[in-house]
């Protein structure tokens, strides 16, 4: 039987299973981490030129320590939620958690709560964390649009996400009212962190399917910045808003006031065709990216970071980088909408493939992106969705302005 057919049981916290994944998977293909690792010098920059801390992006976390090290406690309150742009190198360990509320259940004092029990969390004063320190764990709270419309039916996230061609979701699959999205460093503080929200909310929520994934190693791709390779064998997440500009401008909500510094999730579980994939030349596995495999460049040239030229040609008139290439038929200037933060993680179970999660503050960055991929995309045919749902990342929270309170207060 499927996972997803069958309740999980919400006390069995302990199975980490699902957390030993593969590398990362493709393409289109998100997660708890805005940009990749920034210099220390940028933080300490960011830390002293006299912010009063509520641009969070602007508050940059040191590379990703080592095994060795200890990780870096991450700011719970602030004017955006932990988990999307902090901490700049993504931590390598996911739980993704989808619920649904109870019909009579008001959503403003449960999410409160959680809220309070997350800040306990972070903090390590909290017992169900069973003496493990807390680290650099992250938890984002989103809401479905479902419990949007409930505060106002013309909000963003209001919306459902529609089907695409190449999915094969269950019905509990798609869609839910409750987003819990944790990350650390240490995979054996998900289940911890996860079980002791659930038993704080009880039987006011109702688990729909969880999911475990790993994030693979970083490669530099700029001086401040570097993306992790992919399960397919290629650097994932080159593209997005990666300085503050950009991500105010693609990013985070700027109003209305409600939603103002939240933004908005599309969540995706793929099963990814490695065994295909694998069978093509490298030069064939190329084309589909759009990418040289080994290094990131385009095919037309360039370092890894730069934009792909798309008009370029061979003498012969042939497109360097093809017509059904990965980069361009999402390319988000060609479709016409803004850069959507993704971060991947890979998976083993149910199937080999990946988690992919997207930030934007406009769904329709997402949905016309895929739309245009759906016609030609070379990478599609690769990927089957097992899961689909949009949400709304609630705004930042502190101890004066509960999480949630913005929304349903």
């Amino acid at each position: 039987m499927h996972s997803a057919d069958r309740p999980p049981s919400r006390r069995a916290f302990l199975d980490v299973t699902g957390v030993t994944g593969v590398t990362v998977a493709a393409g289109l293909l998100a997660g708890c981490s805005g940009d990749s690792a920034r210099s220390a010098r940028s933080a300490r920059s960011a830390a002293s030129d006299g912010s009063d801390g509520s641009d969070r992006s602007d508050r940059s976390g040191d590379p990703a320590p080592s095994a060795s090290a200890t990780p870096t406690p991450v700011a719970v309150t602030g004017r955006y939620q932990a988990g999307v742009t902090l901490p700049r190198a993504a931590q390598p360990h996911l739980l993704a958690l989808v619920a649904d509320l109870g019909a009579a259940v008001p959503p403003g004092p449960l999410l409160a709560e959680l809220g309070e029990t997350i800040q306990t969390l972070a903090a390590g004063s909290d017992p169900r964390l069973l003496g493990l320190s807390p680290g650099d764990v992250t938890v984002t709270v989103g809401v479905g649009p479902r419990l949007v419309r409930t505060a106002g039916a013309t909000l963003p996230g209001a919306t459902d996400l529609p089907p695409f061609s190449r999915e094969r979701v269950a019905s509990r699959d798609r869609g839910g009212d409750l987003l819990i999205q944790i990350c650390a460093g240490d995979a054996l503080l998900l289940p911890l962190t996860a079980a002791a929200l659930l038993d704080q909310v009880g039987d006011r929520v109702q688990e729909r399917w969880r999911q475990f994934g790993r994030r693979g190693a970083e490669v530099p791709v700029a001086e401040d910045r570097s993306a992790p390779r992919n399960l397919l064998g290629f650097i994932d997440g080159i593209v997005g808003p990666h300085t503050t500009a950009e991500q105010e401008r693609d990013l985070w909500l700027a109003g209305p006031p409600a939603v103002a510094g939240g933004t908005l999730a599309v969540l995706r579980r793929m099963e990814i065709d490695l065994t295909r994939f694998a069978a093509l030349s490298v030069a064939e596995q190329e084309a589909v990216f759009g990418r040289r495999r080994a290094g990131g460049e385009p095919l037309s040239g360039g370092g890894v970071d730069a934009a792909p030229g798309l008009n370029a040609k061979t003498p012969e008139g042939r497109y360097l980088v093809p017509v059904d290439a990965h980069v361009r038929r999402a390319n988000p200037t060609v479709v016409g909408v803004g850069h959507m933060l993704r971060r991947s993680y890979s998976i083993d179970d149910p199937a080999p493939g990946l988690l992919f999660i997207s930030f934007q503050n406009d769904l329709r960055t997402f949905t016309a992106t895929l739309a245009r991929m759906d016609t030609s995309d070379a990478l599609l045919p690769f990927t089957t969705t097992t899961a689909s749902a949009t949400f709304l990342i609630l705004p930042g929270y502190d101890p004066r302005r509960p999480l949630g309170s913005t929304l349903f207060g």
